[in-house]
């Protein structure tokens, strides 16, 4: 693992870069919101879906907190499948630290609005 990446450094490699943003929560709590064009790939789920990856140059976890995208990017990171020198970072904070918009099924399917909770 490359160490943690703060929001912000997130917040702009979402935009344009080649970035693998990974939300580790349970698919109902990343339907309720998520960093835009990330994709949901469950902790219990990581060890068999892993390969999901291959080719990745880059990889960011995010969680509610910060804690278990360690733990994540830790697995990732120990996968063959990636690139030789590919990034493999946990987003600081988690979440909580997101201060900016989420997105919802309601902002795909009828414009912005603001969930509820993001956990």
């Amino acid at each position: 693992m490359d160490g943690e990446i703060t929001p912000e450094e997130v917040n702009a490699l979402t935009v344009g870069e080649d970035v693998r943003v990974v939300d580790i929560r349970m698919p109902g709590a990343y339907q309720r919101g998520h960093i835009p064009g990330s994709e949901n790939i469950p902790f219990q789920q990581l060890p068999q879906r892993v390969g999901d990856l291959d080719g990745a140059s880059h990889v960011v976890t995010v969680c509610p907190h910060g804690k278990s995208s360690v733990q994540a990017a830790n697995l990732v990171a120990s996968y063959d499948g990636l690139d030789d020198d590919a990034r493999v970072q946990s987003m600081q904070g988690g979440l909580s630290a997101w201060e900016y918009d989420l997105e919802t099924p309601e902002q795909r399917d009828e414009g912005p609005s603001a969930p509820e909770s993001p956990f």
